[in-house]
């Protein structure tokens, strides 16, 4: 009974890492948006850099909630 109350507690506590995600995505678009409002001949130069955070961000957040997944699944 405590075994399982552990799994799913460290299982909820791995998820924890999608609130990152989600912090970290809304920062890069949102400094994005600052740059690009205050220089937008600059924006489209910094594109490629816009998505490659946004996926890396995201890709952290997809780790976790797979190692979420596996914990509850175990």
């Amino acid at each position: 009974m405590e075994a399982e109350a552990a799994k799913l507690i460290g299982a909820g506590l791995a998820m924890t890492g999608m609130i990152g995600a989600g912090i970290g995505v809304g920062n890069i678009f949102g400094s994005f948006l600052t740059g690009a409002l205050r220089n937008p001949s600059a924006a489209a130069s910094q594109i490629g850099n816009l998505f490659v955070g946004a996926a890396l961000a995201e890709a952290l957040g997809i780790l976790s909630f797979v190692l979420g997944i596996l914990l509850y699944s175990a």
